[in-house]
């Protein structure tokens, strides 16, 4: 099932003290590997691990071939994600509609960037990073899981 999303901790991007005077002092960055990333779904192939960092959602995706997203948008506006989300494919290929029907496919080695009014599949599987403005990606988190729990 989809969980809450976690927050991770930031560290200082030096060893200096926030009090010491000096071009990076206090400036902070937050870093993880994905397998540090809290996982939020992991069934049947799907894995999805995901933190709130500032005002950012990043997630890590996994999806097998077959995936389709657009029973589980059913009850969004439009019956579609309303987020917008940047990234980068690094397996695989995933084809996502927009509003007005235009579909385009993004592989491995591609950055994408889907604006609000989207829905999506994977005809072979596919791993992406996403990054997502925090306050529009809850409402659609919360949704997947009511859908995931009913479904599932």
């Amino acid at each position: 099932m989809v969980q809450p999303m976690a927050t991770a901790g930031s560290t200082l991007d030096d060893d200096r003290s926030p009090d010491r005077p000096g071009p990076r002092t206090g400036v902070a960055h937050m870093h993880a590997s994905i397998t540090d990333v809290p996982l939020e779904t992991k069934v049947d192939g799907i894995e999805t691990r995901g933190v709130t960092w500032g005002d950012v959602t990043v997630r890590h995706v996994v999806l097998p071939a077959g995936v389709d997203f657009s029973p589980l948008f059913e009850g969004l506006p439009d019956d579609l994600c309303q987020c917008a989300h940047w990234g980068y494919v690094t397996e695989g290929a995933i084809t996502v509609r927009y509003t007005d029907g235009t579909e385009e496919t993004t592989r491995a080695g591609e950055l994408f960037s889907w604006p609000g009014g989207h829905t999506g599949w994977t005809d072979e599987g596919v791993t992406f990073i996403e990054f997502s403005p925090a306050e529009a990606i809850r409402p659609v988190l919360e949704h997947l899981a009511r859908q995931m729990s009913t479904t599932g």
